[in-house]
């Protein structure tokens, strides 16, 4: 299966779909998150996918409601496209911000810890920057800053300095190559989450995906209509930080703006005060749902 959808009816009915309205899956992947959506629209009802990776194309091509479009793109220019299709308003927006099953069982993408392969870890092959490109080309002070800020590796500043070492006797470019120069530095038993917490700042840097939250939150707020319901799954600490920030202050960092009268100014509700995770039945099933977070708002 191409990806197993986390928290797949609670971020659905989070979104509170009215059959005739305008949706948007700003993640489609393997399509689970839309085909739902889609099965509770009538035929006037419009759903809007973003997605990427070419890859997700061929799974949007089983889809035959005649409201459904793909669009192959990265989500941060959610405004745009809906204009292209004369879209100024939707009445929901959904994001699932985990990397696919897919995508991380292909070995060839180089996003697993566990396959060999190129460094590589884009989302989209249009793009240029790859993996490879960071360790081998990056000086040692900007390896450090994104080591620290967006994997959280507590040794960032020594990592940066063995990884500039390495690269001067041979250029790293494979899976296995970077791990060799990891696990000499990597905490005794705790090898693995060391290896994804690099992998993740890797990641993250390649794909630019915190900027590329903060377009499209930032964008969520002018589409939404009033009572127009926000539903995002985040993964990992960044990126629900930012979320909240924006749901709760309407901005990443510091407290809400107030006016001139001392009302907090902020475009949503939070309908979740807390953000769901999976059941104990769903982490039998799904173990990599166990760091989603879904958080749900409503557009005021």
């Amino acid at each position: 299966m191409y990806h197993i959808p986390v928290l797949l009816h609670p971020s659905v009915e989070g979104l509170h779909i009215r059959p005739d309205g305008v949706y948007v899956d700003l993640t489609f992947g393997g399509g689970g998150h839309s085909k739902l959506i889609l099965e509770k629209l009538h035929e006037q009802g419009k759903l809007f996918a973003f997605d990427q990776d070419p890859e997700a194309a061929a799974n949007a091509a089983a889809i035959t409601h005649p409201g459904f479009t793909l669009i192959q793109a990265n989500f941060r220019h959610l405004r745009r496209y809906l204009k292209l299709y004369g879209i100024t308003q939707a009445d929901g927006i959904l994001a699932d911000l985990g990397i696919s099953s897919h995508q991380i069982d292909s070995a060839h993408r180089g996003f697993s810890t566990r396959l060999e392969g190129d460094l590589d870890m884009r989302m989209s092959p249009q793009t240029h920057l790859t993996a490879q490109k960071i360790v081998n080309e990056y000086s040692e002070e900007k390896l450090h800053k994104i080591l620290g800020m967006y994997g959280e590796v507590t040794n960032a500043r020594t990592l940066a300095a063995a990884l500039i070492k390495a690269r001067f006797a041979d250029p790293i470019e494979t899976i296995s190559h970077l791990k060799a120069v990891l696990s000499k530095l990597a905490p005794r038993g705790k090898e693995n989450k060391y290896y994804a917490q690099v992998f993740q700042a890797l990641r993250i840097e390649v794909n630019d995906e915190l900027g590329a939250l903060e377009e499209v939150l930032t964008q969520s707020a002018a589409v939404l209509k009033p009572g127009g319901r926000l539903v995002i799954l985040a993964y990992h600490s960044l990126e629900d930080r930012l979320v909240k920030n924006f749901i709760n202050h309407g901005k990443f960092s510091g407290e809400a703006e107030k006016d001139l009268y001392g009302n907090v100014n902020v475009p949503f509700r939070a309908v979740t005060r807390k953000p769901m995770e999976a059941d104990a039945e769903e982490l039998a099933r799904n173990p990599r749902s166990r760091s989603a977070k879904l958080r749900i708002a409503e557009k005021l």
